[in-house]
């Protein structure tokens, strides 16, 4: 939905800004699902306009899933020993070869949609991050929800 109008900003008794909307863009906006107290984002068009859109409530969702793997190991052996190659690398002691991921995408096993709190929580637990801010937190671990225009 594309609403085009030039309003006028006017500043209230206590110097807030606002803006009148005619009858028409309203009843347009209401249809919309648009609400008085709804939080609005404002973008500068950098041609003097200003674009307005209503912020949507988001939520956070973990999302886990299943990777396979093909690990591949070099391991240097006596000659006829070479199930010490396998005690080497079940014991942890052999350096990567290479590796190829086994399906074009994860495997989703399980979601549930979580409080911010309960998130950064997990991500505390999980990474073992306790003295990071939330902001360092979200920043590094999480995907937030991009902007859509």
């Amino acid at each position: 939905m594309s609403i085009k109008e030039t309003v006028q900003i006017e500043e209230d008794e206590n110097g807030d800004l606002f803006f009148k909307l005619s009858d028409k863009v309203w009843k347009e906006l209401e249809e919309e699902g648009w609400q008085i107290g709804d939080t609005l984002q404002w973008d500068d068009n950098k041609d003097g306009s200003w674009s307005i859109t209503k912020k949507e409530e988001t939520e956070w969702v973990l999302v886990e899933t299943l990777s396979q793997f093909k690990s591949s190991y070099m391991v240097e052996v006596p000659k006829g020993k070479t199930e010490w190659a396998f005690d080497t690398v079940v014991m942890g002691e052999a350096q990567e070869f290479s590796q190829e991921h086994l399906l074009p995408t994860d495997i989703i096993i399980n979601h549930r949609v979580m409080t911010k709190q309960e998130a950064l929580n997990l991500c505390t637990e999980r990474n073992e991050v306790p003295e990071w801010s939330d902001e360092t937190k979200i920043r590094n671990y999480f995907t937030p929800m991009k902007d859509k225009q």
